[in-house]
């Protein structure tokens, strides 16, 4: 089922879940039991990440050095067959620019929409770490906007194929990122605004926000976005801050800033249990307040781990 269906037939906040695939060579039970505890509270959906090929260089014999394609994690349209056929929830893989021409992108699509996939979550996606900046592959896509355009385009009944004739056209419901604190690449937060209406006019159908942990910048975003003339649900996404080093990690990677109370009773913990424990009461807090704001859903970066999750979930629904 589309998800925005859900999220209009729902007359409460509904919960869901992103993952991380396992590690190459880990097999799908590590996924179930990432799953399995949270399975009580009746997840909306799971988001399935993605993440793309990195390349290190090897020195040879002779001296020189050989590029080689690393992938530490298996890509997506596996893994959401596997949860959706174990739990009879809807998957949603992430489909992203970085790696793909637009052939590859159009054939994963094709797969995903034969296994019966509604939901897609469309993204540029990170540069690799051997990159300073986000590279296109060669035939591929710069932009999260015009991978928006492809998918809306073969919605359409429109492929690659310009022989093709009486072509079925794909369903798929398109999800993309928010920033409430902006994307780290926009200038400010009106041209991010600018980028963000243009992709909901090229038919994308909701929005799952970056995390944050001030629900100040939520509500602040959701009211700019309604300011512009975007209606779509917006999906407030949530991590449970655990350790010490998340600290400093997550406002470096992320972009996003710690509330001064909040960073005040982290200081004061003397190890990463301490932490784990303040950031468990404050991602409850976070989700009371959003739950009592009537959001459509409350989505949990699990990273993995179920544990702090189902804490957190066990206090609010």
């Amino acid at each position: 089922m589309k998800l925005t269906e859900k999220l209009s037939q729902s007359k409460k906040t509904l919960f869901s879940i992103e993952i991380l695939p396992p590690l190459k060579g880990k097999s799908i039970q590590s996924i179930y039991d990432g799953i399995d505890p949270l399975m009580e509270f009746k997840p909306a959906f799971v988001d399935v990440t993605y993440h793309r090929e990195e390349y290190v260089y090897k020195k040879r014999e002779g001296g020189y050095l050989e590029k080689v394609s690393i992938r530490k994690r298996p890509g997506t349209v596996g893994i959401c067959a596997a949860i959706m056929n174990k739990y009879n929830v809807d998957a949603v893989p992430h489909i992203i620019c970085g790696g793909f021409t637009r052939e590859e992108t159009e054939n994963a699509l094709i797969d995903l929409q034969f296994l019966g996939v509604d939901n897609v979550l469309a993204l540029r996606g990170d540069s690799i770490k051997t990159e300073p900046n986000f590279v296109p592959e060669p035939g591929g896509h710069a932009y999260g906007l015009d991978l928006v355009k492809q998918i809306g385009t073969m919605n359409k009944g429109q492929y690659m194929d310009d022989e093709m004739k009486d072509a079925e056209p794909t369903n798929f419901c398109i999800g993309i990122a928010g920033y409430p604190e902006k994307h780290f690449e926009a200038p400010n937060m009106f041209s991010d605004m600018k980028y963000l209406k243009a992709k909901i006019d090229a038919g994308a159908d909701y929005i799952v926000t970056q995390m944050f942990f001030d629900n100040k910048k939520f509500f602040e975003f959701v009211q700019l976005c309604r300011d512009n003339g975007i209606t779509v649900p917006i999906i407030p996404g949530l991590k449970i801050l655990t350790s010490k080093k998340q600290l400093t990690a997550l406002p470096k990677i992320f972009h996003i800033d710690l509330p001064q109370p909040f960073y005040e009773e982290l200081e004061k913990c003397k190890d990463d249990k301490q932490v784990k424990e303040a950031g468990i009461k404050w991602c409850i807090e976070q989700s009371k307040e959003l739950l009592k704001a009537n959001v459509p859903c409350l989505h949990y970066y699990t990273m993995g781990t179920s544990d702090t999750t189902r804490r957190v979930a066990k206090e609010v629904f």
